[in-house]
C-alpha cells in the first residue's frame, strides 16, 4: 500500500469513525433502566449465572445471616484446594503441571502408574508435523506470538483428517495433542520473529521428553538449554496457578460459547487464543511490568513510601504513565480481600529475587501491592475490596527468568489450554444447547426515505 493510499484511507476512516460514533453510540442510562449487567456482571462483581461445572470453584464471599460477606479468596481445582495441590507437589519436589493437568481433565488425582502413563501420552502427543516449523511458524513472522499461536492453531486443523469428528474420544486427542505442542509452536514463534525481524540468531530445540513441561519451555527458549531447579521449579507453579480459574472467564467462556456451537477443536482453541490476548484478560502482567519500570523512572527513591504513593495517585487519575487511570495487577472481577494465586505465588518470587539479586525489585512489588488498594479506596468509589490479582507478581517472575515479554501472554495460554479443554470437554458431555444470551433494543419504529428524500 502505498502511502498516499494509506493516508486516504486514514482520512475516510476518521469520518466514518465519528458517523459510525454518532450513529451507535447507546445511553448509558438505559443500562440501569433495562437492568442490563455490563459484563454480565453486577456492580459488586457477581457474575450472572450462566451454567454449571465441575472442574473448578472460586471463592470469594461467605452467606451469613442473608448477606454476602467478602472472605479471603479460594480456588478449588475439582474440589482440592490450590494451595494444598501446590504444597503436595512441592513439598515431595515433583513437577505438578502434568499432575494437575491430569486431574482437571479427567476429575480424579493421578496414581504414580497413572501420571506416568498420562506423562508418556503427552511425550506420544509432542510432535509437528514434517516441515510444519518451516512452512508455517518460520512464514510471516509476528512481533505478537499470541497471533502466531493462534495462526499455527488453524493451520494445524488442516493436518487433521477427523477434524469434524465430534466424539469425546477425538476431541481429547485433539486437546491432549494441543496441550502437547503449545510450548513449542509459542516458543518457536518467537524465535522466528527473533532472528527474521531482530535479526538475531535462530535455532531450535527439540524438547527432551525425560523433562517436565516446565523444563522444556526453558530449555527450548534458551540458546544453551539451561536452568536452573529453582528457576523451572517456579515456572511450572505459574503455569499450574495459571491452569484454569472457573466458566466465566473471558477466554473460557469463549471456549464454551464456540462449543456450543459445535464447531471443531482448532476454531474453538483460536477463538479462545483470541480472547486471552486482550490486555484486559491475559496481557494483564505485560502491563504491570511496565507499570513498574515507570514508576522506577520517575520516582527517585522507591524505598520512599510517600513518593511511591503520590506516583501511584497520579496513575490513578491519569496524569503519567499509560493515561488509562488503571494501577495494573490490582482488583480481580471476583476475588475482594485476597487472590489465592497471588498468595501462593508470592513466597516463591521472593526466593526467585533473593537469588537473582533483585531484592529492592521484590521490595518496590510489595509496597505498591500494599498501597496501591489504599490508594484505590482513597481515589475511586469502589463496590468491593481490591486486592493484587496473579498477573501482579507473573510478570515479575518471567522477567527474572529472563523470558521476552512477547512469551508473556503465550506462556498463560500454555497453561490454561488445559482448562480450555476440561471446559470443552464438560460442555460437550453435559450441553446440548447453543449459547444465545438475550440483547434488549431500545430502537423506535422509522419510516423508510427513499434515496433522493434522504
Amino acid at each position: 500500500m502505498t502511502p498516499n493510499h494509506k493516508d486516504n484511507i486514514d482520512r475516510y476512516s476518521d469520518r466514518y469513525s465519528k458517523i459510525c460514533q454518532e450513529n451507535t453510540k447507546i445511553d448509558a442510562g438505559l443500562y440501569d433502566i433495562y437492568g442490563v449487567k455490563r459484563g454480565l456482571r453486577d456492580k459488586s462483581g457477581e457474575g450472572v449465572l450462566a451454567g454449571l461445572t465441575n472442574i473448578s470453584l472460586i471463592k470469594s464471599h461467605e452467606e451469613m445471616d442473608g448477606k454476602r460477606i467478602p472472605c479471603e479468596g479460594k480456588l478449588l481445582y475439582r474440589g482440592y484446594n490450590i494451595v494444598d495441590l501446590v504444597n503436595g507437589f512441592v513439598n515431595k519436589k515433583r513437577y505438578g503441571f502434568e499432575e494437575s493437568a491430569y486431574l482437571l481433565l479427567f476429575g480424579s488425582l493421578p496414581t504414580e502408574e497413572q501420571l506416568a502413563e498420562f506423562k508418556g501420552i503427552l511425550v506420544q502427543c509432542r510432535n509437528l508435523p514434517k516441515n510444519f516449523v518451516r512452512d508455517v511458524i518460520m512464514k510471516a513472522p509476528s512481533k505478537d506470538i499470541m497471533n502466531s499461536l493462534t495462526k499455527s492453531v488453524l493451520t494445524l486443523a488442516s493436518y487433521d483428517d477427523r477434524i469434524e469428528d465430534g466424539s469425546l474420544n477425538n476431541v481429547l486427542r485433539q486437546c491432549l495433542m494441543l496441550i502437547s505442542i503449545f510450548p513449542m509452536l509459542s516458543v518457536y514463534g518467537y524465535h522466528a520473529y527473533n532472528h527474521y525481524e531482530c535479526d538475531d540468531s535462530f535455532y531450535i530445540h527439540r524438547p527432551d521428553e525425560k523433562l517436565s513441561t516446565a523444563e522444556n519451555i526453558l530449555r527450548m527458549l534458551r540458546p544453551d538449554k539451561t536452568y536452573t531447579e529453582l528457576e523451572a521449579r517456579v515456572l511450572d507453579i505459574a503455569l499450574v496457578l495459571h491452569m484454569e480459574h472457573g466458566g466465566g472467564n473471558n477466554s473460557t467462556f469463549t471456549t464454551r460459547v464456540v462449543s456450543s456451537s459445535g464447531s471443531d477443536t482448532y476454531s474453538v482453541i483460536a477463538a479462545a487464543l483470541s480472547s486471552l490476548k486482550g490486555p484486559k484478560h491475559g496481557g494483564a502482567n505485560i502491563k504491570v511490568v511496565e507499570m513498574i519500570k515507570d514508576i522506577k523512572l520517575h520516582v527517585q527513591d522507591i524505598t520512599n513510601e510517600s513518593a511511591v504513593r503520590h506516583y501511584l495517585t497520579k496513575i490513578l487519575n491519569k496524569e503519567v504513565f499509560d493515561r488509562r487511570g488503571l494501577i495494573y495487577g490490582m482488583g480481580h472481577a471476583v476475588y475482594s480481600i485476597s487472590d489465592p494465586r497471588a498468595q501462593i505465588f508470592k513466597g516463591f518470587v521472593e526466593k526467585l529475587a533473593e537469588d537473582r539479586g533483585r531484592r529492592n525489585d521484590f521490595e518496590l512489588y510489595s509496597m505498591v501491592e500494599r498501597m496501591a488498594p489504599e490508594v484505590i479506596a482513597e481515589e475511586r468509589k469502589i463496590y468491593k475490596g481490591v486486592s493484587a490479582n496473579v498477573d501482579f507478581y507473573s510478570g515479575f517472575v518471567y522477567s527474572m527468568l529472563d523470558i521476552p515479554l512477547e512469551l508473556y501472554t503465550p506462556l498463560f495460554a500454555m497453561a490454561r489450554i488445559v482448562g480450555w479443554s476440561a471446559h470443552r470437554l464438560e460442555e460437550l458431555i453435559n450441553a446440548d444447547k447453543i449459547i444465545r444470551p438475550a440483547y434488549e433494543s431500545p430502537l423506535s419504529d422509522k419510516d423508510y426515505m427513499e434515496i433522493d428524500e434522504r
